[in-house]
C-alpha cells in the first residue's frame, strides 16, 4: 500500500454500532448526506467548511473511514470522497435509505 493510500475495512468487518456512532455526529451526517449525491473531492464537500481546521475535517473523514461508510482515496493531487452505499446496503439493508431521509 503506498503511504497516500489509506485502510478501508472490509465489510464483512464493519459493525453497525460504528456505522450508527460515526452517523450521530452532525457533521459526519452531513458530510454523508453530500456524498450521497454521488463522489465529490475533499475540496468539494461543503461540509468540510475553510473554517474548521485540518485536524478537525481530517478525523470527521478518518471516523467515517473507520466505519466502513466512505472510501477516501487518491485522485491526483487531492482525494475524492464517495459512499460506499452499495456494500452498506448489502450488510445493513434499508439503513441508509432510513438515516438520510
Amino acid at each position: 500500500m503506498a503511504s497516500y493510500d489509506l485502510e478501508h475495512p472490509a465489510m464483512t468487518d464493519v459493525e453497525l454500532t460504528d456505522v450508527l456512532f460515526a452517523l450521530s455526529d452532525p457533521a459526519r451526517l452531513a458530510i454523508v448526506r453530500e456524498v450521497s449525491e454521488g463522489p465529490l473531492s475533499m475540496a468539494e464537500c461543503g461540509a468540510t467548511n475553510p473554517a474548521l481546521p485540518k485536524s478537525t475535517k481530517s478525523h470527521l473523514m478518518k471516523v467515517l473511514r473507520e466505519a466502513g461508510i466512505v472510501r477516501n482515496e487518491p485522485e491526483g493531487r487531492g482525494r475524492k470522497l464517495s459512499l460506499r452505499r452499495d456494500e452498506l446496503d448489502e450488510r445493513f439493508p434499508g439503513l441508509l435509505d432510513s438515516i438520510l431521509r
